[in-house]
């Protein structure tokens, strides 16, 4: 699975992973200002944009392989990836808000970050 990643993958994930990044300070930067900041909650921001990009990036790599496929066997494998990875990110979720370490909050707003990411990345590629 691992062994080619397709470079479209990995420069939409880098992409991801920046928009993300910028997301992410702007969202602790709301912490600072409105007195709620500390280490849990840079924790819990950090932990949950890895799981974001995380995601982004597995989904990239089930479309590379649909690519591959033909396209009933395509729609399956892509509805399970789906499954799949929101399981996988709901009980990543779910242990990141049982520790104390992390801020349940900023862990789970950089969810929506990679969407944010890719309606930027749709309106850039659109204008081009």
């Amino acid at each position: 699975m691992f062994k080619k990643v397709d470079p479209t993958v990995k420069t939409e994930t880098r992409f991801i992973a920046l928009v993300v990044l910028i997301l992410l300070i702007l969202m602790e930067a709301v912490f600072l200002i409105i007195g709620q900041w500390d280490i849990a909650v840079l924790l819990g921001g950090l932990y949950g944009a890895a799981v974001a990009v995380g995601n982004f990036f597995l989904m990239g790599l089930t479309v590379q392989k649909c690519l591959t496929l033909e396209p009933d066997e395509a729609k399956k494998r892509m509805k399970l990836s789906q499954q799949g990875r929101l399981m996988l990110m709901l009980v990543l979720c779910m242990i990141g808000a049982a520790l104390p370490c992390f801020n349940t909050i900023a862990l789970l707003i950089p969810q929506f970050f990679p969407r944010i990411g890719v309606t930027i990345r749709g309106l850039t590629i659109k204008d081009k």
